[in-house]
């Protein structure tokens, strides 16, 4: 084995909650294709509107430390990796992939809030800018709903009328959905296959990938770890592939432009990477293990946007 398995445990004892959301539409209403920026947006705006006390002005903020605004969607590490220089959070990823523009009364519209480490304890805030936002409405057609169910890590319903069964808010590891995603392998074929589900940007050698490769993966991956590791105030070492590379079958890959609004630059601004997957002759498993991982922390640029979600098969 090229991993020290010791090590990918201690590694992946980053805490998350995975919640499921459903959105009943309430009226004939259009939204976005990609609509993980507008749901992110929306609940930016309410989150502002319910707590910012100083007209929005971050820069000069002198309660800039305890905002809760920054805590839940900016939240910072506890120790900053020294390749990090974006001011991308780790604390969250936003999952949907439905794709659908035209939504009818009574239409149901899910969405995945994966939420890491500290920003665990800010459930409450994101829940009421949920339900906040389906008052406002969402997208430029301002799009109405009501929360229809909110379900935990495990699939468990959460909601009971409007009571939040918070007995049912579990916090899981990283590690323990590694060794759970491994047992369902139990009795079959291991993986060789990972399907990029969602757009993913990739840098190597400081070059944006325009396919996929193992060479650009797994140390995005393994990044993207010590990064959740900082941001938990793990003391772990940066994991390392030092194995062979699987040979690879075949490889698909197309370019994809997401285009998202920004408030603070007032303008559209495109996020683009590339979607597609690749076929492996045969993967090690304690590379199956690291790549499990990478199934909820997605990888890459953008993954509070979604980017950089993968599944293996």
């Amino acid at each position: 084995m090229s991993l020290n398995i010791q090590q990918l445990e201690k590694a992946l004892q980053v805490r998350y909650v995975k919640l499921h959301f459903g959105l009943r539409i309430t009226e004939d209403t259009r939204l976005p294709m990609n609509k993980v920026s507008a749901i992110r947006g929306g609940i930016g705006e309410m989150l502002l509107r319910a707590n910012c006390i100083r007209d929005r002005k971050c820069g000069s903020c002198d309660f800039e430390s305890e905002c809760i605004v920054r805590r839940t969607l900016y939240s910072r590490f506890d120790e900053k990796p020294d390749f990090v220089t974006s001011g991308d959070s780790v604390g969250y990823v936003l999952e949907c992939e439905d794709y659908g523009e035209d939504f009818y009364e009574g239409d149901l519209l899910e969405f995945h809030l994966i939420l890491f480490g500290k920003t665990i304890v800010y459930f409450s805030q994101f829940l009421q800018a949920v339900y906040q936002l389906g008052m406002a409405g969402i997208g430029k057609a301002r799009a109405k709903y009501v929360m229809a169910s909110v379900r935990n890590t495990t699939g468990k319903d959460m909601l009971r009328g409007s009571e939040i069964l918070m007995e049912r808010y579990e916090v899981k590891t990283l590690w323990d959905y590694v060794t759970y995603r491994r047992r369902s392998f139990v009795g079959r074929a291991l993986p060789d296959r990972i399907c990029f589900r969602t757009p993913t940007t990739l840098k190597y050698r400081g070059k944006i990938q325009q396919m996929f490769s193992l060479e650009a993966i797994l140390p995005a991956l393994c990044r993207r770890i010590h990064m959740l590791d900082c941001f938990e105030g793990l003391e772990c070492e940066m994991l390392k592939w030092e194995g062979i590379y699987p040979k690879v079958r075949t490889e698909s890959s197309e370019q994809i432009a997401v285009y998202r609004y920004s408030s603070t630059q007032d303008q559209k601004m495109p996020l683009r990477g590339i979607r597609g997957g690749m076929q492996l002759e045969k993967i090690p498993e304690d590379l199956i293990l690291l790549l499990l991982a990478g199934e909820v922390t997605h990888i890459g640029k953008n993954t509070s946007f979604g980017f950089g979600r993968y599944r293996l098969f």
